[in-house]
C-alpha cells in the first residue's frame, strides 16, 4: 500500500484553499492520458461521464464492478492520484467501497447523501456521517489516507425552506467533517453563497466548474480548494464532436 498512500498523501495536499487543485474529470483509459499529458496532477472519475461511456444511466445506474473495471484501466494507464465518484455508494458497506477502490488503485473518492438504491432518499445529517466515519476507519484500517469528498445534493434537491438551506449544508458539512471528510461537497451551490461556504466550513471547498466558461482565479479568489468538471468535460467534448461529424452528413 505504500505506493498508494503516497499517492494519497500527494493528492490531499492539492486541496488549497484560495489556490485550487484542479482535477479534471475523466471516464476512460484515453480522456486520463489527455490530460496527464496536459500536465494535470492527479485526476477525478465522475459516475455520469463513466456511466455515459459504457451505455449506463447516472444515479448508480452501472455496478459498482463496472465503475472499478474503468477505474483500474485508468490507474494501469497513468502514474497520477486517482479520485473516484462513488454516488452513494451502490448500496454496499463503507469497507466494501474502501476494498475495491484501493484494489482498483484509486487513493480517493466522493460519496454523496442521495442513496440512489432507497429511491433516492436524502440520507439525515448524522446518518451521512456516519457512513463517512465509517469510510474514514476501514481506510485507516488498510494504511491509506484516501481523500474523502463528502457530498451533499441539498442544494440540487432544493431541500427544504431556501431561506435556511445554507445553515442546513453548513451544518451537514460540519458532521462529515468531524466525521473524517478531507473535503466538502456543497453540489449547486449558488456563486452567492460560495464565499460562506468557504469562510465557515472547516474543510477545503469542492466545485464543479464548467471548463469552457468557469475561471479558475474567481474560484480562488473565492476560496475554493478543489475544482473538478463534472460531467461537463465530456459534454464539451460531445457538442465538439457533433459539430465536427454534422460537416460530412
Amino acid at each position: 500500500m505504500t505506493s498508494l498512500e503516497s499517492k494519497a498523501k500527494a493528492f490531499l495536499e492539492l486541496h488549497r484553499p484560495g489556490d485550487p487543485g484542479v482535477f479534471p474529470t475523466v471516464w476512460d483509459a484515453w480522456s486520463a492520458k489527455v490530460a496527464v499529458a496536459q500536465g494535470f496532477s492527479a485526476l477525478t472519475l465522475g459516475s455520469h461521464p463513466v456511466a455515459d461511456s459504457i451505455g449506463r444511466s447516472d444515479k448508480e445506474g452501472m455496478k459498482f464492478a463496472e465503475l472499478l473495471t474503468r477505474v483500474r484501466q485508468i490507474t494501469e494507464a497513468v502514474e497520477v492520484p486517482v479520485s473516484v465518484d462513488m454516488e452513494s455508494g451502490y448500496g454496499l458497506e463503507p469497507a466494501q467501497l474502501i476494498e475495491g477502490l484501493l484494489e482498483a488503485g484509486g487513493i480517493g473518492l466522493n460519496i454523496e447523501d442521495s442513496v440512489h438504491s432507497e429511491g433516492g432518499r436524502l440520507r439525515a445529517a448524522q446518518e451521512h456521517a456516519d457512513f463517512v466515519h465509517g469510510l474514514r476507519q476501514f481506510a485507516d484500517a488498510a494504511g491509506v489516507h484516501v481523500v474523502i469528498n463528502a457530498r451533499t445534493d441539498m442544494y440540487l434537491r432544493q431541500d427544504g425552506d431556501e431561506a435556511d438551506r445554507t445553515d442546513r449544508v453548513i451544518a451537514r458539512l460540519r458532521l462529515a467533517a468531524e466525521a473524517g471528510a478531507d473535503s466538502l461537497f456543497p453540489a449547486g451551490q449558488p456563486e452567492t453563497e460560495l464565499r460562506r461556504l468557504t469562510g465557515e466550513l472547516p474543510r477545503p471547498i469542492s466545485v464543479v466548474a464548467l471548463p469552457d466558461k468557469s475561471e479558475k482565479a474567481r474560484l480562488a479568489e473565492a476560496g475554493v480548494g478543489r475544482i473538478s468538471f463534472g460531467p461537463y468535460l465530456q459534454r464539451a467534448l460531445t457538442a465538439e464532436t457533433e459539430r465536427l461529424l454534422a460537416r460530412w452528413k
